[in-house]
C-alpha cells in the first residue's frame, strides 16, 4: 500500500505475518495511516489476505498495536495482531480492551463467513473500527470491505460520525472496548 500526497509524504508498507500457516497479523512500516480512507486501503489488503484459502479459519478480531516486536524490520511503526474470535472456544469478552483502548480494532471474515454482495465472487470481508471520544467531539470512524484473493473489491464503504450500534461488526468491536 502506498499513499503519496506530496513529495515528502512517506509511503505505508504492509507485510502480512503468519504463525503455523494462519494469518497472525500485519507489520506496518513507514508511517501509520492518517485517516479513514488510508485505513480503508489497509483493510483492502487485509481482506485480500483473509480471502486466501486456509489462511483465516474463522472470523478473527485484530488489534492495532503501537508496540514493535523484538528486532523489528527497519522502518516498522507498529503491528496489527490477531487477538481471538468473538464466538467459539475462548471467545474475546466484552470490555477486553477497555483498560488500554487501542487506536483501532479490525474484524476479518473468511469467505465461508461472508455473504456475497456479488454472487459470482467468493469474497472475504472485514471492518476496521477507529474509536473516537464523542463527548470530546472526536467521532467514531469505520470502513468496510469485501474483496477476493485476486483483488476484486465488491464493497468499500467508509464513515465518520457513526453510531457503532448501527452495524453488527462495529457493534461487536465497540463491545470489546466498552468499560
Amino acid at each position: 500500500m502506498t499513499s503519496s500526497e506530496g513529495p515528502s509524504r512517506r509511503s505505508i508498507e504492509v507485510a502480512p505475518l503468519q504463525s503455523h500457516g494462519a494469518l497472525y497479523g500485519f507489520l506496518l512500516m513507514g508511517r501509520w495511516p492518517d485517516d479513514t480512507v488510508e485505513w480503508a486501503k489497509f483493510l483492502v489488503l487485509a481482506v485480500r489476505m483473509a480471502a486466501v484459502p486456509g489462511l483465516l479459519g474463522a472470523s478473527t478480531v485484530f488489534r492495532v498495536r503501537e508496540e514493535l516486536p523484538e528486532d523489528p524490520q527497519p522502518g516498522a511503526v507498529g503491528l496489527v495482531v490477531a487477538e481471538g474470535t468473538l464466538v467459539g472456544d475462548n471467545p474475546l469478552r466484552p470490555g477486553q480492551f477497555a483498560e488500554t483502548t487501542p487506536p483501532g480494532l479490525l474484524v476479518l471474515h473468511p469467505p465461508k463467513s461472508t455473504p456475497r454482495a456479488v454472487p459470482e465472487y467468493e469474497v472475504a470481508s472485514g471492518c476496521v473500527f477507529l474509536p473516537g471520544l464523542p463527548h470530546l467531539g472526536l467521532d467514531h470512524r469505520a470502513a468496510w470491505v469485501q474483496a477476493d484473493v485476486e483483488g476484486t473489491v465488491t464493497r468499500l464503504d467508509t464513515r465518520t460520525g457513526l453510531d457503532p450500534a448501527g452495524n453488527a461488526d462495529t457493534a461487536a468491536l465497540a463491545l470489546l472496548l466498552a468499560a
